[in-house]
């Protein structure tokens, strides 16, 4: 089913954000997407549209790498900026995406060198909240 976008009287067949959608909910998870989706107010609902559009329907669809190279990526760049709120969310899709608990055990050891022990300790204590929580079913 393709999303179509009304912007004023025009309507169009809007591909990148069906494609960034699709991305989107194959890297986080359907539940976790939906209820993004579901839980957006009239305020929150252009940032939710822009960023399935140009985060996952633009720069998640770019053939220079993988998707588990841009989940590893990801979480670094998370890591260096104190995001723990969004490395949760990305420690979830990097999992999806074939990323190793032991191997993000190395990107936060490693960024303890260039990001600080500080940084690296939150990152596992967030990503620990992931990793570590029961699994459902």
């Amino acid at each position: 089913m393709l999303a179509t976008l009304n912007l004023e009287s025009h309507t169009m067949t809007d591909t990148i954000y069906d494609k960034g959608l699709a991305t989107r909910t194959a890297v986080l998870g359907a539940e976790y997407v939906q209820g993004a989706i579901d839980r957006a107010t009239d305020f929150t609902r252009p940032l939710q549209d822009f960023v399935t559009r140009q985060a996952w329907g633009n720069t998640w669809q770019r053939d220079g790498i993988d998707l588990k190279t841009r989940s590893i990526v990801t979480v670094s760049m998370l890591v260096a900026l104190g995001k723990m709120h969004e490395l949760k969310t990305h420690v979830r899709g990097a999992l999806n995406n074939g990323v190793t608990p032991a191997e993000l055990q190395e990107i936060f050891l490693h960024a303890s060198v260039y990001c600080g022990f500080p940084a690296a300790v939150d990152a596992f204590r967030s990503a620990s909240e992931v990793i570590d929580a029961p699994k459902a079913g």
